[in-house]
């Protein structure tokens, strides 16, 4: 099921934390010793609402799009066209100072957190930053905040004083979040955030995230090419190909019928389908 015009009514009502219309980014395809400068249509006119408490996923292979649309949502990418609303504010042509509080609201995770730390502060100081931009509290209530972060994705309250390159690779994707969470924001995306770990690893940070989805109510998208990892976490997944959506529906729905040819591929070339599409739809009642 494409998302189409009528979804766009939630534009600006009460259910709709983010919307979408008519998204395009046009990048230039600078390819060496090119005589000429071509274009490359990475988003063709998306259409998107993510309704305030969701969990949703974007999925689709390398190229897709799903990365520069996450982007552009968060704010980190101008579209060529189209317009992103938030909480009912149309956010695309405000200004940098308007930015910045909008920005607050929504955070983004990156695939790898060692070139998103600051390699030269500790982690007290990379959590801490956030709440130094937006002026928020004094000194000691950030210290707490810090504190208080860190224990709840998992890293002990001593981890603070250290570096990054101290830590292993899950342990800075928790800074990360941790991080991302200091301004208590409305919108938190992942971008593959567990792509480069191990299974072991993935595993734990997938309990996190679900842990964090139940605990903090807040709207989330995770950008994936892995159906079996965003299949535990989100509650609707969208499926994009060649800059486009193709389909839009619940998870247990979509692994149960998937209406589109692309959609059944990345099925079909996932293994333990049987299985994975069983546990959503006992956990849907179904």
């Amino acid at each position: 099921m494409r998302a189409g015009a009528g979804t766009l009514k939630a534009t600006n009502g009460p259910d709709s934390l983010v919307a979408v219309r008519g998204l395009c980014k046009v990048f230039a395809d600078r390819r060496p010793f090119a005589r000429a400068t071509s274009e490359v249509n990475v988003l063709d006119g998306v259409d998107l609402v993510v309704p305030r408490g969701t969990a949703m996923a974007i999925v689709g292979e390398s190229g897709a799009g799903k990365s520069t649309l996450a982007r552009c949502i968060a704010l980190l990418e101008q579209p060529t066209r189209g317009e992103i609303w938030f909480e009912g504010q149309k956010v695309t042509m405000l200004s940098k100072r308007e930015l910045l509080a909008i920005r607050g609201k929504v955070q983004l995770i990156f695939q790898d957190p060692a070139s998103a730390l600051n390699p030269s502060m500790t982690a007290e100081e990379i959590v801490t930053e956030p709440l130094v931009i937006q002026r928020i509290g004094t000194p000691a209530e950030r210290r707490a905040c810090v504190m208080e972060l860190l224990g709840q994705v998992g890293l002990a309250t001593e981890a603070a004083g250290k570096q990054p390159h101290e830590f292993s690779g899950g342990q800075r994707q928790r800074l990360a979040v941790a991080r991302a969470l200091a301004l208590e924001p409305r919108l938190l995306i992942l971008d593959e955030a567990c792509s480069g770990l191990d299974l072991k690893t993935q595993a734990m940070i997938l309990e996190l995230l679900a842990n964090l989805k139940t605990t903090r109510r807040m709207s989330s998208i995770y950008v994936s090419h892995d159906l079996r990892t965003v299949s535990e976490l989100a509650d609707e997944i969208v499926v994009m190909h060649r800059g486009r959506i193709v389909e839009q529906n619940t998870t247990a729905a979509l692994f149960k019928n998937p209406r589109d040819t692309y959609t059944r591929e990345l099925l079909a070339a996932m293994p333990a389908m049987e299985t994975i599409c069983e546990r959503r739809l006992v956990g849907a009642g179904r």
